[in-house]
């Protein structure tokens, strides 16, 4: 008996048993639809991470304050034996040849106000030098003016979205806003910039440093930003900057990261997430082998008859299994086969319906699932040919049941 005789005997098979098929059809392609998801929502946590990662100029740092080792928490969140100052940033200025661009930067939130229209909005105090550091791009007028820090020019630059909201369709340059109690004159809009890290730049507005400073009345910096010169080995830079820091604090009470450890964290986390969420949907693979299995077993049990002609027309017993192997491969492809259909419309659907995540499911995704559903059929059908290579051809050409 050729393959291809195998492969119409178990397709005729298949066919006379419609509803028994399409129900075991139907466990595959749900466990393999419910694996690619799985994959392509975790591609598509990635692919947003890296997207996020990807406004950052080239070789930036960041320091905060904090040991992110030591303290137990995330850095910044927790207080420090000794803030981040004005004087650490001036210091790693002009200690560090290497360092292009530097940046103190304060965060907060307050009250803008225009008139009788006000909107609490995340404000941003930093300076010029962050324009090229978080790649931003000013629609009109112009960006923080370079300035000695401590300074503190009572100007500030709008998000996007803060124009539409507070100005109505007016011009905002040049106009007088408050930001809290104190009043500042817009000088700059920025391009829409999306949403970064959690936080819409859009309804952010950005001060000088010392006026962030003096609006949270506050001594101290969130964090310093630093961008490397071209062709710097940024290892190299941020050993420099922690040796000056710790020559300043005494102790190494502080953190510095980069873009590219933070998205290795986030990079292993993510897969390790998404292996197992796709494990945990593969239990659905597992239950539509099973159902298979039954399948295969209550077929064998009704066609002892048609298997005991099969042995005395001189069908071995090896040629028999392969009969029923063949079987349950058929059924688990044609599943796997509609899982990977269905898996796409999800994706498809899924990526109508939360826009901000670029789902996708990767190549390797698509054959993995198709492999797994191939091979638990197939292992689900060794059972079922067994019992069935076992049958004593002269009480199964009787057709009894065993």
């Amino acid at each position: 008996m050729t393959a291809r005789d195998a492969l119409a005997f178990a397709a005729r098979a298949l066919t006379t048993e419609r509803r028994r098929t399409f129900l075991a059809l139907l466990g595959t392609s749900i466990g393999v639809g419910a694996v690619l998801v799985m994959v392509a929502l975790g591609e598509g946590a990635l692919r947003l991470v890296r997207a996020q990662f990807d406004v950052l100029g080239p070789n930036v740092m960041a320091i905060v304050p904090g040991k992110s080792e030591t303290s137990g928490a995330l850095p910044g969140l927790v207080g420090a034996p000794r803030d981040l100052t004005l004087e650490d940033a001036e210091a790693l200025r002009r200690a560090v040849a290497s360092a292009e661009r530097l940046s103190p930067i304060v965060m907060g939130n307050d009250e803008l106000s225009v008139g009788d229209r006000a909107r609490r909005v995340i404000v941003l105090g930093a300076t010029a030098e962050l324009l090229a550091i978080r790649r931003l791009e000013v629609r009109s007028g112009s960006f923080l003016p370079v300035e000695p820090w401590d300074r503190g020019a009572p100007v500030i630059v709008l998000g996007e979205a803060l124009v539409g909201a507070l100005f109505q369709g007016e011009n905002p340059l040049n106009h007088f806003v408050h930001l809290g109690r104190t009043r500042l004159r817009v000088i700059g809009v920025l391009a829409s910039q999306g949403t970064h890290f959690g936080v819409d730049l859009d309804q952010t507005v950005m001060v000088p440093v010392a006026t962030a400073m003096r609006l949270f009345d506050q001594s101290s910096l969130d964090r310093i930003a630093l961008q490397a010169r071209p062709g710097f080995d940024l290892e190299r830079v941020e050993e420099r900057c922690r040796a000056i820091l710790l020559e300043r604090h005494g102790a190494e009470d502080f953190t510095l990261t980069t873009p590219d450890a933070v998205l290795e964290a986030f990079e292993g986390i993510l897969g390790v997430l998404t292996l197992a969420l796709a494990a945990i949907a593969s239990i659905s693979l597992v239950v539509a082998g099973i159902g298979i299995m039954n399948v295969m077993l209550v077929s064998v049990s009704e066609r002892t008859g048609e298997i005991g002609l099969l042995r005395a027309l001189g069908a071995s017993k090896r040629e028999v299994g392969r009969l029923f192997l063949f079987e349950a491969g058929l059924i688990s492809a044609s599943g796997g086969l509609l899982g990977l259909a269905l898996g796409w419309a999800l994706v498809r659907s899924a990526a109508r319906w939360l826009s901000f995540l670029p789902a996708a499911i990767p190549a390797w995704a698509g054959w993995v699932a198709l492999l797994l559903a191939l091979s638990t059929g197939l292992v689900s059908g060794i059972l079922p040919a067994l019992r069935a290579v076992r049958l004593d051809p002269v009480v199964a050409l009787s057709g009894r049941r065993r």
